[in-house]
């Protein structure tokens, strides 16, 4: 498979993906020696190749115009080589911890428990605002839900400010006694 024992590839009446076939098949010595001129073992210069591959025959095409493909290949398979060796030295960065260290690290996230919990919590909550009596129930609804004043809630339901406080104290206390 070495370059110099055939012809240049030529665009003219050779569809793309035999050319992409015929030119990496060619080239394929080169091209992984270019690889692994940039410090790549032979081993990871073959899969940089083979990646180089798969990616240009989604797109064979690349390949038509090109004044030089051998040229194109070579500089195409060491650009890949460079983003796989970043994407390692990256990977290293990131999983170079031991196991004992990741376990040291505090959780941002609340325990998988935690949404159960709280699920839990404002089922009680809604059975704790269903047993109060309307009138309070209608109180404690505009207060926290709605966001009136007591004031403005005493308006609305024409009673007396000191029944609008009275009402919410006792739908705090029993929404309390029964969440608590």
């Amino acid at each position: 498979m070495s370059s110099s024992s055939s012809a240049p590839l030529v665009w003219d009446s050779v569809d793309s993906n035999a050319l992409l076939n015929r030119a990496m098949e060619t080239h394929y010595a080169d091209i992984t020696s270019a690889v692994r001129r940039r410090g790549h073992p032979s081993s990871t210069a073959r899969d940089v190749v083979h990646d180089l591959y798969v990616k240009l025959a989604a797109k064979p095409d690349v390949l038509q115009n090109k004044r030089s493909i051998k040229a194109f290949l070579c500089r195409a398979a060491i650009n890949l080589g460079i983003d796989r060796q970043r994407r390692e030295t990256k990977e290293a960065r990131i999983f170079s911890g031991s196991e004992r260290e990741a376990l040291s690290v505090a959780s941002s996230g609340h325990a998988p428990d935690h949404l159960l919990e709280i699920e839990a919590r404002l089922a009680t909550l809604r059975e704790a605002i269903a047993e109060l009596p309307e009138r309070r129930r209608v109180v404690f609804i505009l207060h926290r839900l709605y966001h009136l004043t007591p004031d403005q809630i005493s308006a609305k339901l024409n009673i007396s400010r000191n029944m609008v406080d009275r009402h919410l104290r006792r739908a705090f206390a029993h929404c309390l006694d029964r969440i608590l």
